[in-house]
């Protein structure tokens, strides 16, 4: 299967409610590469890479979030693996 790379910025209530460690368990699980971390503007931004099929159940995780999230919006921008320099996948 083909790798494949997004960069995410998910909208809503997305922060304090566990969101990042969300995000990164699902990521970690799925074997996916990157990072997720909380924007100083209420967004969260992540950027993935790994085989498609996991990177699209990522965004389906991403979507639904934990429990106390409400995403209102997800924006996704197809980035190239290869700019995706992270060995594994952390929150900053």
């Amino acid at each position: 299967m083909p790798n494949s790379a997004v960069r995410v910025v998910v909208s809503g209530q997305v922060h304090g409610v566990g969101f990042r460690a969300h995000a990164a368990e699902r990521a970690r699980e799925l074997g996916l590469r990157g990072y997720v971390r909380n924007v100083e503007d209420g967004t969260v931004e992540s950027v993935a890479a790994g085989p498609a099929g996991a990177v699209e159940a990522f965004l389906a995780a991403l979507r639904s979030g934990p429990p106390a999230a409400r995403v209102s919006d997800l924006s996704v921008e197809a980035r190239a693996p290869e700019t995706v320099t992270e060995a594994d996948f952390r929150v900053r």
